[in-house]
């Protein structure tokens, strides 16, 4: 399902005032993609999600499913549009006092589903998130990842056109993440479901997301599929997300940041694709051109297409000589940024 936004707009009061959280954002989602929105605390993600997934009505603008506006249905319309809708949340929201398997068969038991249809899609999708021997079990008794799964297979029991994932992954530590990440990926290459992911994460976009939009004080100032963002960077924002990306490795810990070893310097930006990440570029530049470098510092991500390496270094030596380096690794397929001090 293509989901289509025009020049959405939502605009919060409280006592504490007004606040215009989606200020006009217009987007096309993909069908059968994972596509991701990020933005800091504050950017108005979520307050655009709860738009797209039919939770909240825009004040201006329009939402369409397919060629289907769905902003502006009537409440039974809307009641069995949203049953095609799942999704999932940050906190699992699930029922402590149901099982697992119980969890998961509320969303057709309100809709009215045979009893034998209901069992037979819970053991279904206790398959297919891995927790078949977790069906009885409290939830109190499941891990944090645990938990997630069987939010997700509750996401899927009413066989959705749509899953939006709100910081689905924020309350995991990196290792489960990535497992969770992983199986959304597989659940929607097989099921060929849209999924649209909310994160402040960049880590995220790179490991699970096709295309991505990055948001900034209630606007979209940057867009495409991840791989154009990760080589080609256009917004201040976007830029600064990519600058603290974790390395991506199996063992990654939430303490790991794009390794810089030097505060100082790091003027130049670097950016390498696909099998140029493990070309010797710069060793050649020094060699053909007699040119000293610093490399402050770098990281492999491993994105969905293909690999984006990253350095930050400095170039010694005249103006001239330093556009002749630039010009030499641009000629040689290396994407070179001027960082703005």
């Amino acid at each position: 399902m293509n989901i289509t936004l025009e020049k959405l707009k939502k605009t919060y009061t409280s006592s504490e005032g007004t606040v215009q959280a989606v200020k006009e954002v217009s987007l096309k989602i993909p069908s059968n993609k994972i596509f991701g929105i990020i933005g800091k605390s504050g950017a108005g993600k979520s307050s655009l999600v709860r738009l797209i997934s039919l939770l909240e009505t825009p004040d201006e603008g329009k939402v369409f499913y397919d060629d289907k506006r769905v902003d502006n249905l009537s409440k039974k319309e809307l009641i069995l549009q949203r049953r095609r809708i799942g999704m999932i949340f940050q906190n699992f929201a699930l029922f402590s006092s149901r099982t697992a398997g119980e969890n998961i068969a509320y969303p057709m038991e309100i809709c009215g589903t045979d009893k034998k249809k209901i069992a037979s899609r819970v053991d279904e999708l206790l398959e297919v998130v891995g927790l078949s021997d977790k069906k009885n079990s409290p939830i109190s008794t499941l891990s944090g990842g645990q938990k997630q799964r069987i939010a997700i297979a509750r996401a899927l029991a009413n066989n959705p056109d749509v899953l939006f994932c709100d910081e689905a992954t924020s309350a995991l530590d990196p290792q489960t993440t990535k497992s969770i990440l992983s199986l959304i990926r597989d659940i929607q290459q097989k099921m060929n479901l849209t999924v649209v992911m909310i994160t402040h994460q960049m880590e995220v976009v790179r490991d699970a997301c096709d295309y991505v939009a990055v948001l900034d004080d209630g606007l979209v100032v940057e867009e495409g599929k991840v791989s154009q963002i990760f080589t080609h960077p256009k917004s201040s924002v976007t830029k600064d997300f990519l600058s603290h990306i974790s390395v991506s490795s199996e063992e990654a810990s939430s303490s790991e940041e794009f390794v810089r070893w030097s505060n100082d310097g790091g003027i130049y930006i670097l950016r390498f694709e696909n099998t140029l990440t493990g070309e010797p570029i710069l060793s050649r530049l020094a060699q053909e051109l007699s040119m000293d470098f610093n490399i402050r510092a770098g990281g492999i991500q491993h994105l969905n297409e293909f690999d984006v390496g990253t350095m930050l270094v400095d170039f010694y030596g005249s103006d001239e000589k330093i556009n002749e380096a630039i010009s030499y690794l641009e000629k040689n397929g290396v994407i070179v940024e001027k960082e703005e001090k």
